[in-house]
């Protein structure tokens, strides 16, 4: 079984009239429906009683058998057959000072999960319609102990509520950066989600270890995440603030003539393709008021004008495309 640990922050885009919008994908919800299996291992392990930990910690065994394995060997880090370990480590957990308003925050948070539990439903109705090979696994909500927020295994998403309290939650501010604050919030969970489980299932494969072949990879699962959950905008996609869109949409004749210019595009230096597309406070090739993340924002406009062009190519088709030469030969994309 291999088991996938992404720490995902996704990307959004803000819609404005002069815009070129992505292809329409949209199916009826209602006459398509998907199931979704929610499992609450927050809750159930948050109400453990502290002077029955090894009680509470057996039921969670019988309860989450094949969630409970990979929680404790990949978020604790513990051997999951050490029952007597793995209880010392959840009774100390349960116990710590430091955690116990955060598990608070997290029953007030997410004590009513229905939103995000219906809009990845509705992903998963658009999953089965255009990629209906692609599994749509139950969702399993935990904390972490700010250790791990999405895992992903064959058989569940998990996902590690601790880091989604609110961008304003204190905690945050002495444990990550400010630029990462945005994201840590209730609304980028379900996104992240289906973008976590597409990246699972979609690796990257270009041909050369180019600049362009990483920021179509990730661009080609941007625009995919788009298309299966249409009632987002596109910065809410991209995990980008309304004002980082805009700018990016007000620069981008300068973002692409630097891209084009400095050959920067088909550069294998890995340090450079880092710049461009790793989570950072801006673009530093760019510009230091960019946003971080520009070669997967230029990369999905590229996708999006290869896929307007191509309507022939359907959305498992560019999924399943790794010649990122062709998609950009091929897209006529020239903001000039």
């Amino acid at each position: 079984m291999r088991t996938y640990i992404l720490l995902i922050s996704i990307l959004a885009t803000f819609y404005f009239p002069s815009c070129k919008q992505n292809r329409s994908y949209k199916i009826d919800t209602k006459t398509e429906p998907a199931s979704l299996r929610v499992m609450r291992f927050d809750l159930d392990l948050i109400a453990i009683d502290t002077l029955k930990v090894d009680v509470g910690v057996r039921k969670l065994y019988a309860i989450y058998p094949l969630f409970m394995p990979v929680y404790v060997r990949e978020v604790m880090g513990e051997n999951p057959d050490d029952t007597a370990k793995v209880i010392q480590q959840i009774a100390a957990f349960l116990k710590n000072k430091s955690f116990i308003p955060v598990n608070q925050k997290v029953r007030e948070v997410f004590q009513n999960t229905d939103s995000i539990v219906g809009q990845v439903t509705d992903a998963y109705s658009y999953i089965h319609h255009y990629l209906p090979a692609l599994p749509t696994p139950p969702l399993c909500f935990f904390v972490s102990g700010f250790n791990q927020s999405i895992l992903i295994d064959e058989k569940f998403i998990g996902i590690g509520v601790d880091f989604y309290l609110g961008s304003d939650y204190p905690a945050y501010a002495d444990m990550t950066y400010a630029y990462m604050l945005y994201n840590m919030r209730p609304a980028s969970i379900a996104p992240d989600v289906i973008s976590a489980l597409l990246f699972a299932h979609y690796h990257f494969d270009g041909m050369q270890d180019r600049l362009l072949d990483n920021m179509l990879h990730r661009a080609k699962i941007m625009y995919a995440v788009a298309a299966l959950m249409p009632q987002l905008l596109p910065n809410e996609v991209m995990g980008y603030t309304k004002f980082q869109w805009e700018w990016c949409r007000k620069n981008e004749v300068q973002i692409w003539n630097t891209l084009v210019g400095n050959k920067d595009l088909f550069s294998t230096d890995q340090m450079l393709v880092t710049k461009y597309l790793n989570d950072a406070p801006f673009t530093s090739p760019i510009s230091q008021e960019s946003p971080g993340r520009l070669g997967t924002w230029v990369g999905w406009q590229i996708v999006q004008n290869y896929m307007n062009a191509h309507k022939e190519v359907s959305l498992q088709h560019l999924l399943d495309e790794n010649n990122y030469q062709k998609i950009l030969d091929q897209s006529g994309y020239n903001p000039n």
